[in-house]
């Protein structure tokens, strides 16, 4: 059997234990350390179960994982993110569907402290959505839009995604973190508009709020402060180049559990729960990151990177291949893992971005994009199976579906503007590169 034979086997088989729900690491890991046996024989495959697994996790800038993740946890076990949903509110339902608007204004703000979709769509999913049905609004609306809003922890920084494409395609952290920044924000203002435009055109899916007074307004934002300080802190020190991503998520973990004993909200058996959920979260990503590494190394003993850049040859254009890639993570999205399709895909994908003169910080922000998108994509959409738990039995998953539908259309329009204009992704890199 010749290593290309190999390598198509092993994706059969990979593609297989992914459909028996064998969980995603094991089944890169299996895949990946049989394909080496049988390429390279015994000795080669224990050098490199020796040397992959440790020279990926020693990987500095993977250290940023567990200060981000620290950060969010211990941001919502102190409540400082408690009123992320109330200044949106008290600044926005002056506009048609208000509230609905305002939870994708603070999805966004409670995706600059945890870096995840899931996360974040869970602990709004707890404020908005009870919030949302109280006040008449429709109920397919109510839970689309959280689970949709959510999706902008993989995009908005620090985003666990982002940093783990970084240290595999070998790119800076903080300029693919500012290149999000524009591509997050777009995401949410189309959210909003399309929210507006249904609403303006169908007044009986969202009651119009009473309005908020300037001091209220105001007396929100004075609730929030410390969360604002802590989000200018350590994102104004990654823009600013005052210190590093990793740097940044460690100072923010710090000051985050220094505003959580100033304020008394946060007690010691919570700081240690918060430390608690970032061991277990971490593992396993890395689990799942280290099983990647290695089937990027039997990959790389297979030539089958160069295979299929010989395959595609070199005329195809760069939009060619952003539309073919697009497919290819918009498909895998609706059945697999984010994480893992992500770095089952890269291996293959970067050199044919290299080659083809695509930046690889624009194809990391595109690529989280899609990713993005197939967390409410059915069959699996993970974030919609995570509203459908938080409201338990006031919606149907199917109503959960249904709802996330205009969000897609949305995404749609997202998509097509970053691939027009890739300035909206490298622009701001470029201007802090100078």
């Amino acid at each position: 059997m010749d290593s290309i034979t190999l390598v198509y086997w092993a994706l059969g088989a990979l593609l297989v234990l992914l459909a028996l729900r064998v969980p995603v690491a094991a089944a890169l890991g299996l895949v990946a350390i049989v394909g080496i046996y049988i390429l390279m024989g015994e000795r080669a495959t224990w050098g490199v179960l020796r040397s992959v697994p440790h020279a990926f996790a020693a990987h500095w800038s993977l250290s940023a994982i567990p200060m981000f993740l620290f950060m969010g946890y211990i941001c919502f076990s102190a409540g400082l993110t408690d009123g992320l949903f109330r200044v949106a509110r008290a600044w926005l339902t002056f506009l048609p569907g208000g509230l609905a608007i305002s939870s994708v204004g603070g999805a966004a703000l409670f995706s600059s402290v945890t870096g995840s979709s899931v996360a974040c769509a869970a602990a709004m999913g707890k404020i908005a959505v009870p919030a949302m049905l109280e006040r008449g609004y429709d109920p397919k609306l109510a839970v689309g839009t959280i689970a949709a809003a959510g999706t902008m922890g993989s995009l908005i920084p620090p985003s666990t995604i982002l940093l783990l494409y970084a240290v595999f395609a070998e790119v800076p952290v903080s300029e693919l973190f500012i290149g999000a920044v524009i591509p997050g924000l777009l995401t949410a203002v189309m959210y909003s508009a399309m929210i507006l435009l249904r609403v303006r055109y169908n007044p009986a899916l969202a009651p119009r709020e009473t309005a908020v007074d300037w001091r209220e307004r105001f007396v929100s934002l004075g609730q929030t402060w410390p969360l604002f300080l802590l989000i200018v802190t350590v994102f104004g020190g990654i823009f600013g180049g005052l210190f590093s991503a990793t740097e940044a998520g460690a100072i923010g973990a710090l000051v985050s559990i220094l505003i959580g004993f100033a304020k008394k909200t946060l007690s010691w058996k919570a700081l240690v729960q918060a430390a608690l959920e970032t061991i277990r979260s971490t593992s396993a990503i890395f689990l799942i990151a280290v099983a990647a590494a290695l089937l990027t190394r039997l990959f790389a003993f297979a030539g089958f990177p160069d295979y299929v850049q010989g395959l595609i040859g070199d005329d195809l254009s760069p939009l060619t291949i952003i539309l073919a890639v697009s497919l290819i993570y918009l498909l895998l999205g609706m059945f697999l893992d984010p994480i893992g399709v992500m770095l089952l895909t890269l291996p293959v994908l970067l050199p044919i971005f290299d080659n083809a003169g695509i930046s690889l910080i624009y194809a990391g922000v595109i690529i989280t994009k899609y990713l993005e998108i197939g967390l409410i994509t059915p069959p699996v959409g993970l974030n919609v199976f995570v509203i459908k738990n938080v409201v338990s039995g006031k919606v149907s998953t199917s109503d959960v579906f249904r709802g996330v539908g205009w969000f897609l259309l949305a995404d749609v329009v997202t998509v097509a503007i970053l691939i027009a204009f890739p300035a909206t992704v490298l622009w701001l890199p470029e201007l802090i590169r100078g």
